[in-house]
Formats: C-alpha cells, sequence, structure tokens
C-alpha cells in the first residue's frame, strides 16, 4: 500500500493505492475516501483526455472504464503512483508526500 497526498488550491488530497486500487479523498472531510467510480468528472476535462468521448452519451462510465483499464495494466504499485503523479500534475495537483506501509514518508520534488 502507498500513500500520496497532493495540494490542490487550498486542499490536502490524499490518494491510496492498494494494488490495482485507486482510492481517492479529501484531508478536510476527515480523509474519507472513494475509487474512481465515486468521483464528480469534469465533462471538459474527460474531453480533453479522450476528445473522442465528445459526442457519447455515456461519456463518464467509459472514462471510468479507460482509467481502470489502463491502471490493471501497469505492473506495479509504484508504477501506477508515477502515472498518477504525473497525470495529476497536468491538472494543477501538487505533490507533496509519499508513504509506503511500513515505511517512512518521502518529499515528492
Amino acid at each position: 500500500m502507498i500513500d500520496l497526498l497532493f495540494e490542490f488550491m487550498n486542499e490536502k488530497v490524499i490518494v491510496i493505492v492498494e494494488g490495482n486500487e485507486v482510492r481517492i479523498g479529501q484531508t478536510n472531510f476527515g480523509a474519507v475516501t472513494t475509487t474512481i467510480d465515486g468521483l464528480k468528472l469534469n465533462h471538459e476535462g474527460v474531453i480533453k483526455e479522450h476528445p473522442d468521448l465528445k459526442a457519447e452519451p455515456n461519456w463518464r462510465e467509459l472514462a471510468i472504464e479507460r482509467f481502470k483499464q489502463h491502471v490493471r495494466s501497469l505492473k506495479s504499485e509504484d508504477a501506477i503512483v508515477s502515472y498518477l503523479i504525473e497525470d495529476l500534475r497536468k491538472y494543477g495537483y501538487i505533490p507533496k508526500l509519499k508513504k509506503k506501509k511500513g515505511f517512512r514518508g518521502e518529499v515528492i520534488e
């Protein structure tokens, strides 16, 4: 299990990677986390990443399934973490801390 801490505007966002499962939450709400299925997705943001979904009525479900497939295709938790850090950076999330279970946290630069 690997925990990541990001800053986004004035919020702290926690991302937990355990195996192929990714959970996301905000620390200012008591660190309640959800899978990508429970997130509110922005249509414009999804279209930037997947332009072919613009005319799709079920764009949200297709985007979620693509994310899950991509995460499953990655070989390790470390690969998933690297992907998430780089992907979330594109959208203004600032990575701050990475902590593997049983180890001290390390600052992400």
